[in-house]
């Protein structure tokens, strides 16, 4: 009879806000049952030789989308397998009513458990969802979502009063099936999540926020679609300049700062987003704000994906420039950043199509979270291991509700982790992501530092390149 489960024996582990041990690592029961300088292998059922390697906590990919262009159940199978070659062991997903998804309104509490029944068993990673308010009477279910399924983080789309989710059309209301779509719905929303706020002051309460103003981004929009320029992934940054980003957020952190509420300022992408977001901080320091930003806007230039053809890299808020990347890398190193999500949509080229404007936003990146994350930040940045842990893992497991389960390697935690290889060099492919998606915006980079196995709740999911057995990832409700 062995003591251990699993044993992940002479890796350097990493903890999150705490530092790096050389150690072994014991499995039982599914979480964290040891650390200690010597494990020996005969005390356990299952042993990863990590030597030379570097051992992370699973990482929380807190910005993705199960079914958001595909059926629900074969995107949750493929994209959460998709998520174990970058090291997540957590996905937490977005939903909503209207068009795309279910292509449905009506009460969450008929929609939202056809949701869970269509991702059951079909997820590698454990999931969790934020759900958006699309209708005043979604506004009204949130105590119920809260008690009863968990919901603690909820989010509006502020450019949704406008266009619809490809901004190819202005009769936004036909594609979020709901009611009016403004301002006024969305400080309803912050009423309602401050006032369960202070009857469940056990949780964080949320609201996440989609930073593009629609009214600027029309005037930019018909100035750019007149222009005569090449309608490229160049002219749609133009069309959503960051300056729709800066007003945005400005707008809805006046009304966090009148209600109180917290929030969550999602895929922040330009230099001119995280100053705005920084500022709204400091003149609202009673308001609870995190930071989150992408791999894509972390990584990509507009110019150098024009430059290989196509329109794979089209995605709200768009790709911006080099200068944009190196602010948003400054704010991941100096904690300005609070996460790092992959915004993982899986989209077919079919999709994208060859004009600009009814091509479907979004792309698939989960496969590349901690592999971009230990290359571009810290091999090639100097950030630390444990910075890394943080923004990948700790950080968005403390803000939505699972910290104590997820996001560190302590004794008690779930077994959710990945193994490193700090010096293994790929070339990234589509086939090397195992998603279902034909193509890749980030084709042909060459990262360094690669997951070698992935382990959720204690069992091995994947290792060297390879799905190891089905998916066996549980809902995590928060509350």
């Amino acid at each position: 009879m062995h003591r251990y489960d699993l044993l992940v024996k002479g890796g350097l582990i990493v903890l999150p806000f705490h530092g790096e041990i050389r150690a072994d690592l014991a499995v039982s029961g599914g979480r964290v049952a040891a650390l200690a300088s010597e494990i020996g292998t005969a005390e356990a059922a299952e042993v990863i030789d990590a030597t030379g390697k570097i051992v992370l906590p699973g990482a929380v990919d807190a910005h993705f989308h199960i079914g958001i262009y595909r059926d629900m159940a074969l995107d949750a199978f493929e994209e959460t397998r998709s998520s174990l070659v970058g090291g997540a062991t957590t996905v937490l997903s977005y939903f909503r009513t209207g068009q795309h998804y279910l292509d449905r309104t009506g009460p969450y509490k008929q929609i939202f458990p056809e949701v869970l029944e269509a991702v059951a068993g079909r997820c590698f990673t454990d999931y969790g969802f934020h759900l958006a308010p699309m209708t005043v009477e979604q506004i009204g279910e949130i105590p119920q979502l809260v008690e009863e399924h968990g919901i603690t983080s909820y989010k509006y789309y502020m450019f949704y009063k406008g266009f619809d989710l490809a901004a190819n059309s202005r009769d936004a209301q036909a594609f979020t099936m709901g009611d009016e779509y403004d301002l006024g719905h969305l400080f309803l929303i912050m009423e309602q999540l401050a006032a369960v706020q202070a009857a469940r002051p056990d949780v964080r309460l949320s609201l996440s926020l989609h930073c593009e103003q629609s009214e600027l981004m029309r005037v930019f929009i018909d100035r750019v679609r007149r222009s005569g320029a090449p309608q490229n992934l160049r002219a749609y940054s133009e069309a959503r300049p960051p300056l729709t980003e800066r007003v945005a957020i400005a707008e809805a952190t006046t009304l966090a700062g009148h209600t109180g509420t917290n929030l969550n300022l999602l895929h922040l992408s330009s230099a001119d987003a995280l100053a705005a977001a920084a500022t709204a901080r400091d003149l609202h320091r009673h308001v609870d704000m995190r930071f989150e930003t992408t791999l894509h806007h972390l990584c990509l230039d507009h110019d150098e994906l024009d430059a290989r053809g196509g329109l794979g890299g089209k995605v709200n808020p768009p790709i911006r420039t080099r200068e944009h990347n190196e602010a948003l890398w400054r704010g991941v190193r100096d904690g300005v950043v609070s996460w790092v999500a992959s915004d993982h949509a899986c989209c077919m080229e079919e999709h994208k199509g060859d004009l600009l404007w009814p091509a479907r936003p979004g792309f698939g990146g989960t496969a590349l979270l901690y592999p971009v994350l230990v290359s571009e930040g810290h091999l090639k940045r100097g950030i630390p291991l444990t910075r890394i842990a943080e923004i990948a893992s700790a950080n968005p497991a403390k803000a939505y509700n699972l910290w104590g389960r997820k996001g560190s390697l302590a004794v008690g935690f779930d077994a959710d982790l990945t193994v490193v290889d700090p010096e293994l060099t790929r070339t990234v492919t589509t086939d090397l992501l195992l998603s279902a998606q034909d193509h890749c915006p980030f084709e042909g980079a060459v990262v360094t530092g690669w997951p070698v196995a992935t382990v959720v709740g204690g069992r091995v999911a994947y290792r060297d390149g390879e799905v190891v057995g089905s998916p066996g990832g549980a809902y995590l409700p928060r509350s």
